[in-house]
Parts: structure tokens; C-alpha cells; sequence
């Protein structure tokens, strides 16, 4: 089962996927696909607020913190990592728990990110939002740097998240029965 999505004029085909028994996701999924990748950039920054960086979890939103960053002519963005690297030091840790990962995940920076992230509108960014979790987890790593909520985008906005008037995206992603009807 697929779901075709049009997202910006660009159109995909998602495979369905089981989450529980009763709830099922498109699978929304940027890697590989790099005509994907460079239009949902390109038409996230003509919607974007004024920011001084990006930021974005680790690790679906890479491609597009990558692509948004080099189209804007950034010379910087962060990463909020899911494990702390032997080159980190003096971590800020935030608990999340996604609708698309069995256990409890961490999202992590360095004081040397936390350094430059303070007093600057952060832009934070996600492929997909869903129950709001991960978006939550990034606000409070960007607050504890001393870093400011410039905004929220994602591609899609899924579940709930599509009545959310706080995160700028491209269109919403429905929620699916086991037989790929939408849910109501």
C-alpha cells in the first residue's frame, strides 16, 4: 500500500507502515532522493522566518539541514546528536520519545555548540512532526544554550501537528487504518 502525496507541486509515492495494530504512517523518508531534498529546501526558506542558524535532529533531517544551509549560503548549522561523540564535551541532553522509535532517545549538543547557539534566533527544523516530541526536545536543548525559538518547520505535519499553528510546512501527512484508508 502507498499514499501519494503531493508535497509543493513535487509528487511521491509513500509505503504505508505499520506503527500498532490500529495506527499506520506514510513513510516519509529524504534520503536518496535528492530532487526531494533540494525542493522541499528551497521552498521551506521562501516560508522561513529570520534566524541566525539552523538546527535539526539527527538523523532523517540531516539532508535537509544540509540542503537549506547550502542554499541559504550559511556558513553554519547544528546537529542535535542521538549519542554523545568522543569529541563532545560538557553535553546538553534532552530525553525524546518519537512516534516512530520503540525506546526513549537522546538529542545532544556540545558546550561548543551551546557557545555559539546562545542569544541566536534558531531556526529548528524536521522532516516530519507527528506527536511534537523531538520538536519539543530541540526547543529545550536551543533554550539551555541561551538560544532563542526563531520558529519550527518541517516538511509534513502529521496527526495532530496538522492543527498546529506554530510550526511552518509544506502540507500534512494523514494518519492511516490498517487497510491504508485515512483515519477520520
Amino acid at each position: 500500500m502507498t499514499y501519494e502525496i503531493d508535497i509543493a507541486g513535487l509528487k511521491r509515492d509513500l509505503p504505508i507502515c505499520k506503527v500498532t495494530d490500529d495506527l499506520y504512517i506514510g513513510a516519509f523518508v529524504m534520503f536518496g532522493d535528492v530532487e526531494l531534498t533540494v525542493h522541499c529546501a528551497a521552498e521551506l526558506l521562501k516560508r522561513a522566518p529570520e534566524y541566525d542558524y539552523l538546527i535539526a535532529p539527527e538523523a532523517k533531517a540531516i539532508p535537509l539541514l544540509y540542503e537549506m544551509a547550502r542554499q541559504s549560503g550559511a556558513e553554519k548549522y547544528f546537529l542535535a546528536r542521538k549519542n554523545a561523540k568522543a569529541y563532545m564535551s560538557g553535553v546538553f541532553e534532552v530525553n525524546v520519545k518519537s512516534i516512530t522509535t520503540a525506546n526513549v532517545q537522546r538529542l545532544i549538543i556540545d558546550s561548543a555548540d551551546a557557545e555559539q547557539i546562545r542569544g541566536k534566533r534558531m531556526l529548528i527544523l524536521d522532516d516530519v512532526i507527528s506527536t511534537g516530541e523531538s520538536l519539543r526536545a530541540m526547543e529545550e536543548l536551543v533554550t539551555r544554550a541561551g538560544g532563542i525559538v526563531a520558529g519550527r518547520m518541517a516538511v509534513l505535519a502529521e496527526g495532530d501537528a496538522i492543527n498546529r499553528d506554530d510550526i511552518i510546512v509544506l502540507g500534512p501527512l494523514p494518519l492511516f487504518n490498517a487497510d491504508g484508508t485515512v483515519k477520520a
